[in-house]
Order: structure tokens, then sequence, then C-alpha cells
């Protein structure tokens, strides 16, 4: 292992509040992964050793590890040991992602430009997604995805507001105030969508993902001019709801223009 892999290695792993310690030492692999730090098709040191540079006991190393082959990140030879996969895996709707995540593909990374996020009064729509009264105000998102200066996308993220959100998770509650509270001066740590953004601070640690897929037309709605589509234009609509454990937490819709390209499931044989 290189010297620069060994250097990002020991950094001191620290997780945030909440946040598992078997999710910070997979994020840090996998960001290592991801940078190249540790290259593609390279062999890992030993869970004992890893444990030892990290500063983490085995199980951690060993439960970060599991977790990093589920992914496809790393792969493991037998008589050999673990290693990084030789190809990173397509990213696909098979797990729970960031939109951004899910349309970065073929190499072709998206940004994301936030236009509106404010308190909104709830609808059918949203008080079925995250079961929140119908009476209650819940935050509102909407973010656009370029590739390149090429509109590709709208995402429109709703969570709970107040002491549904606080009851639920305070941590994300009070992620959700900063970000509001620093949205006037957005800078690139305010960069991304919601999900992203909780990730990034809290790891993967919403679960019980469920994405609907379904055809539709831009419409003759706001988004049709947002996306550059005449109001026929057909686009992909996903819509995402995902939990906190298990209490319904994150509601997304995606609308998704044609210049998008494909997207990826990644399939297995029935065991």
């Amino acid at each position: 292992m290189s010297s620069a892999a060994g250097d990002f290695l020991s950094q001191p792993i620290v997780a945030p509040a909440g946040q598992p310690l078997r999710v910070a030492v997979y994020s840090r692999l996998a960001d290592g992964i991801r940078s190249t730090i540790l290259p593609l098709g390279s062999l890992l040191p030993k869970e004992v050793d890893l444990g030892v540079q990290m500063g983490v006991s085995r199980t951690v190393v060993r439960e970060a590890l599991m977790l990093l082959e589920e992914d496809g990140l790393i792969v493991t030879k037998r008589g050999v040991g673990r290693s990084v996969t030789d190809a990173l895996p397509n990213v696909g709707l098979e797990g729970l992602r960031p939109f951004e995540d899910i349309l970065s593909t073929g190499g072709k990374a998206v940004r994301i430009s936030t236009n509106i996020f404010e308190l909104q009064p709830t609808t059918d729509f949203i008080s079925k997604g995250i079961e929140v009264d119908s009476a209650a105000n819940t935050w509102f998102r909407e973010s656009i995805a370029y590739r390149g200066e090429d509109p590709v996308a709208i995402i429109q993220e709703h969570v709970p507001a107040g002491k549904y959100l606080s009851d639920i998770n305070p941590d994300i509650a009070r992620l959700v105030d900063e970000l509001k509270d620093g949205s006037k001066n957005r800078g690139k740590d305010h960069d991304g969508t919601l999900l992203s953004l909780i990730y990034a601070k809290f790891g993967p640690i919403l679960g019980s993902g469920e994405c609907e897929i379904a055809p539709g037309i831009a419409g003759p709605s706001n988004r049709a001019r947002l996306l550059g589509l005449r109001s026929a234009d057909p686009v992909l609509i996903l819509t995402q709801r995902a939990k906190y454990a298990g209490t319904p937490l994150y509601l997304a819709k995606c609308v998704i223009s044609p210049s998008a390209g494909h997207l990826t499931v990644v399939q297995s044989s029935p065991s």
C-alpha cells in the first residue's frame, strides 16, 4: 500500500452524532476507492491491520467491509483476501441514493442548483408520503440538476417540519435549520440535494426506501420551462420515499428530461 493511502486511512475517524462507527469507516474507505487513493484492483490490508491503521476495532472494520462488498466496491478472493474492485459499479436505482448520484452515469457528473427552500402547506401527496397531518407545514426544497449547462432533471424534496421532524431525528432537524439559515448565502457546502447533504453529514442513515417509476409529459406547468422542454415532451418521473428507523421521513419527486439518457438497474440471477 502506498504512503498516500496509509496517510489517508490513518486520519482520525470522527463519526457525526447519530452515525454508527461502521458507517464512518465505510465512508472513509469508499471515498478512498472513488478518489483512487485506494487504486482499482489493489489489495486491502487485513482486517486487523486496517483496524490498527484506522483506530477502530476489528468488528467495526468487518462490518464496514461487508457493506463495501454489498455495494460492489470491494471483492473477496479466496486465498488472497479482499481487494478493491477492478471497475467501479454503475450507479443505479437498486439502492437508496441521492438523485444526483443516480443521474451521474457514465462518468458524467451533474451540478445541483437549488431555487426553492421553504415551508409549504401539506398536500395530499405529501401527507400520504411522509404521514404528517394535513394541517401541518413541511419543508420543500426544489433543485435543478444540470449536466454542463443543460438542465436534465427537476428534484422536489419534502421532509416534515417542526416537532414532526425533531421527534424523528433531532440531528436532521438541526441540519435542515442550518441549511435554511444559510440558504441566502449558499456556498459549496449547501450544493446538492437535501438527501445528499443528510448523507454527507450523517452517512446513509435512511432505510426502507421505495422508488416508483412512471412515464409522464412535461406538461403546461413551470417544469417544462425549467427543463427547456415543450409541454408535450415525454419525461420520466421517479417518486422516492424513505424512512428513518421505520418512520417515514423523506419524500421526493424527480422529473427527468430525455436528455439525461439511460438509468441503470443492476440485476442478479435468483439464488
